[in-house]
């Protein structure tokens, strides 16, 4: 699985790294930085939750 972020959507609110502070990280700027970009799949669960939980739907995730 590969996480995709479409940065003209994200507004930064960081639902995802409160769900998943692994993978994703807000900046002071309110700029979400995917950290791993293929995470393990013991958190494909958190990841799928978070994805889920974006307010702007400015997530994917991609099966590679």
């Amino acid at each position: 699985m590969r996480v995709v972020v479409d940065t003209e959507q994200c507004e930064g609110n960081a639902k995802c790294m409160r769900i998943c502070p692994e993978v994703f990280r807000v900046d002071e700027n309110d700029k979400l930085h995917i950290l791993v970009e293929q995470p393990d799949e013991a958190l494909r669960q958190r990841v799928q939750l978070a994805v889920g939980r974006c307010p702007r739907q400015a997530l994917r995730l991609l099966e590679e």
